[in-house]
């Protein structure tokens, strides 16, 4: 149960070949870390408990593999099925954010980040960024930094189209881990304020 201090994020995520996996696991750790409760919602085998749960959430977390310069077949289906909740603006004022993994650099993840981003839009929901300024981006950087991707949106990682899921660069699950952190303390901030202003209502 949600309560000022304890909000409670679902991660709703597919993974095609455990990659994008480990970044939603890194985000859950990192909500929890930051005193949320923290669920993980594999989208291609949702329940209708799974869906409920997304209905009490105060922040959805979305999170796909970049297949041909989007999100995942999967991940489109439960965005369609979600207009159900869209007709009645169920998740409206929900906190909103999203991480992606793809093979090649860029692999134009930004555009799954910006289809996740339209998709809380119309949801009525409020996209909560990365926060981080850019990593690896100079002489003295490192591909250990944080947002070495150099991505705002939300968290990215790169991954080896020939390696598994234990290869995810530790850098990306730092950063998937520090989204977490972020949409925990961003879901906090806006109940307590919630809170606040119905108390003065009162």
């Amino acid at each position: 149960m949600s309560t000022p201090s304890t909000p409670v994020i679902s991660i709703a995520y597919h993974s095609g070949y455990g990659h994008t996996a480990v970044l939603a696991e890194a985000v859950r750790s990192g909500a929890v870390e930051a005193g949320a409760q923290a669920h993980l919602i594999n989208v291609d085998e949702i329940t209708d408990a799974q869906w409920e749960l997304l209905d009490a959430s105060d922040a959805i977390v979305f999170g796909s593999p970049t297949y041909m310069g989007t999100a995942s077949g999967a991940f489109h289906v439960f965005a369609e099925a979600s207009s159900k909740r869209w007709f009645g603006q169920d998740w409206r004022d929900k906190l909103a954010a999203g991480f992606t993994n793809s093979g090649s650099k860029s692999g134009d993840k930004l555009h799954t980040l910006q289809f996740f981003q339209i998709l809380a839009a119309q949801h009525g929901m409020n996209w909560v960024n990365l926060g981080l300024h850019p990593g690896w981006n100079s002489s003295s950087a490192s591909e250990h930094d944080l947002n070495r991707l150099g991505v705002f949106a939300g968290a990215a990682a790169q991954t080896n189209v020939d390696e598994g899921p234990e290869t995810v660069h530790k850098a990306d699950i730092a950063t998937a881990e520090h989204l977490g952190r972020r949409v925990a303390e961003a879901a906090r901030v806006v109940a307590l304020g919630r809170a606040a202003v119905a108390g003065v209502a009162a």
